[in-house]
């Protein structure tokens, strides 16, 4: 006897075998987050990818990480100079010194300067880092915002995503502090 596909099994009243990327992390209770696990690792790796060729696309060279266009993105958001522990706040980074070598890249290629205030350091794109910025919008609008329209994607949907990956990020937090303490 032949095996039955997932649609016909599913079309017959029989659940649809599960697809579960981490088996090993999942059960018949809990498969779906590893499902989501898996398209977040996915999902990061493909945006890490994006990311990168787009800024390297822009400055002309590919010496620059995920991490480093997050953080000139930070830097350059709303036109205001930032303190390190601001920018690592904002974009939930606990390790400080990844943050401070991106920092350094940055200054380095004259995409963003630091300016002592007191007893802090505060980081501001300079004109070529919010040209940069600028550029980078451009190219991303051009490759991959119209692409978007084209699909006919749904904004309410997008916000809807973007609301519950926050919201997730504060179930990881949390587990993560309760993993610190076992």
């Amino acid at each position: 006897m032949a095996e039955k596909t997932g649609r016909e099994t599913e079309a017959q009243g029989a659940r649809p075998q599960k697809i579960v990327s981490s088996e090993h992390l999942a059960d018949d209770e809990n498969w779906e987050l590893s499902e989501y696990e898996y398209g977040l690792i996915v999902a990061q790796n493909a945006f890490s990818r994006w990311m990168t060729r787009c800024l390297a696309a822009v400055v002309g060279h590919s010496n620059f990480g995920a991490l480093d266009v997050l953080v000139l993105h930070n830097v350059n958001h709303r036109g205001r100079a930032k303190r390190l522990s601001d920018i690592c706040f904002v974009l939930n980074i606990e390790d400080q010194h990844t943050v401070t070598y991106a920092l350094k890249k940055l200054v380095a290629e004259g995409l963003v300067a630091g300016e002592r205030r007191g007893k802090e350091r505060f980081y501001a794109t300079t004109d070529l880092g919010a040209e940069t910025c600028r550029k980078y919008r451009d190219l991303r609008e051009a490759c991959l915002i119209d692409t978007l329209r084209s699909m006919d994607s749904d904004a309410e949907e997008l916000r809807r995503l973007g609301r519950v990956l926050r919201g997730m990020s504060g179930l990881y937090d949390q587990a993560a502090r309760s993993a610190a303490s076992v």
